[in-house]
């Protein structure tokens, strides 16, 4: 199997059907989605016969603290190492371009928690730090 591995902005009709596909639904408003994807720090894809498989990007201020968002490989793509390798160039493009001390964090989906550790992410809370937490606008 011939996989692409590309440093690129998804477009906002493959980011949708990604997160359709796995269950996460996306924000209603597209443009909001292109806006998001633009401000993107820095992104990879995953290609195969020219569609989008997988991917995965960086978000935060650009200077110190960063947050990993999106990792998404299609289902009949999983298990095979895509959603590491993803995850390695997310990590080295942060560790290479960023000065030490910078903040990563992110949001397991569940039971992905041992995944993330793998990569040097810890669980919260812990005995040093509180649990993380979400939120999601609704409009009145």
């Amino acid at each position: 199997m011939e996989l692409k591995i590309l440093k690129k902005q998804i477009n906002v009709e493959d980011y949708i059907n990604l997160r359709e596909i796995v269950g996460w639904g996306s924000p209603d408003d597209k443009e909001a989605i292109e806006l998001g994807l633009k401000n993107t720090l820095y992104s990879i894809c995953i290609e195969h016969e020219e569609k989008t498989i997988g991917y995965g990007r960086v978000v935060g201020d650009g200077g110190f603290t960063f947050y990993i968002q999106d990792i998404i490989v299609l289902p009949s793509y999983q298990r095979i190492g895509l959603g590491s390798k993803i995850m390695t160039e997310l990590m080295e493009h942060i560790t290479r371009t960023y000065p030490a001390g910078s903040l990563v964090g992110l949001m397991s989906a569940k039971g992905k928690e041992e995944f993330y550790k793998r990569f040097g992410f810890i669980e919260r809370p812990n005995e040093s730090y509180g649990a993380g937490m979400i939120q999601f606008i609704k409009k009145q």
